[in-house]
């Protein structure tokens, strides 16, 4: 089972669609963390579990979504309404309070996974915009015999290894 995370595209809709595009055969869902700058029914979005950003100012846009992909409790928010940028601690209170194994996140434009208390946090990074590193990025969770496994690429599909982190499930 796998799942394309991207956040923080602010604008573009060639690359959103190209992702959704490139991955279709290999992916069974899409999430975007937010700042699309896309209205909410945009058909460059249709197909993504999305949420709104701090950019993002259409009201159809939920702050939080919630989903179960293969028994794997998912939660998705920007981030800018939980201090991201300086801890990720009131966000691991939410994760906490709503039982998410995975919390994907944006907001900060810096790719990185962390687990923390069993949890695994995914901020993809941006597709637009990225932030200590040269390439903007997007990530394919996959999720296997209770191991999750994020994976971090460039837009142009090439993988950043160094990124990559696993977490086994109990």
């Amino acid at each position: 089972m796998k799942i394309l995370i991207t956040s923080d595209s602010h604008g573009l809709t060639n690359e959103v669609a190209m992702l959704k595009q490139r991955h279709e055969d290999d992916v069974i869902a899409r999430i975007h963390c937010g700042d699309s700058e896309l209205p909410f029914d945009a058909s460059e979005m249709n197909d993504y579990y999305r949420v709104a950003g701090n950019c993002d100012y259409d009201r159809a846009y939920p702050d939080v979504e919630e989903l179960t992909v293969a028994e794997l409790p998912i939660l998705i928010t920007h981030g800018h309404l939980y201090g991201v940028k300086s801890s990720l601690r009131p966000l691991e209170k939410l994760a906490k309070e709503r039982d998410a194994k995975v919390i994907c996140y944006g907001h900060s434009h810096v790719a990185k996974a962390d687990v923390i208390d069993g949890r695994l946090y995914i901020n993809p990074g941006s597709i637009r915009l990225p932030k200590q590193s040269p390439h903007p990025t997007y990530s394919i969770l996959s999720y296997e015999d209770k191991i999750a496994t994020v994976r971090f690429y460039t837009l142009d599909g090439k993988e950043v290894p160094e990124l990559e982190k696993s977490v086994t499930f109990k």
